[in-house]
């Protein structure tokens, strides 16, 4: 069982949907990183100095934070906290489409089989072009059959 489980292991596919896995998290962390430390405090300046990370309702209480809101284990919607993380995903998914862009230019799709001039005879299974009505072979008509 440990030596299927190797081969299974080292085949290229894994190996390769590991190293991206890997990848897509450190990139992850880097669009994170983007979104609330360089896109988002300009973006709150515009908007009147807003701090996104600190905009939320409070369910119960009064609270000056998300932070001290969850200190105080008290019931919050953190709509600002959920805006960046979906402008984080929209980078993500943006950044991706455009990767995958790239590599479908790399490697463009095989063109398709021609269509076949050939087939078969149902009578005498001797090969004929594919236009023909009648058999060279056996003779028999094809149209009726």
């Amino acid at each position: 069982m440990f030596k299927e489980f190797k081969e299974f292991a080292m085949r290229g596919n894994v190996l390769d949907m590991a190293v991206g896995i890997v990848i897509g998290a450190a990139f992850g962390g880097i669009v994170t990183s983007f979104v609330n430390d360089i896109l988002m405090p300009p973006i709150g300046l515009l908007l009147g100095k807003v701090d996104f990370t600190n905009l939320f309702v409070n369910l119960k209480g009064n609270y000056p934070s998300v932070a001290a809101a969850k200190a105080a284990g008290a019931a919050t919607l953190n709509y600002g906290i959920f805006m960046n993380t979906v402008i984080n995903f929209i980078i993500v998914a943006f950044a991706i489409f455009l990767l995958l862009r790239q590599v479908n230019k790399l490697f463009p799709k095989p063109a398709p089989a021609p269509a076949p001039a050939v087939k078969d005879c149902k009578f005498c299974f001797s090969s004929i072009p594919v236009q023909a009505t009648r058999c060279p072979h056996c003779t028999s008509d094809l149209k009726t059959a």
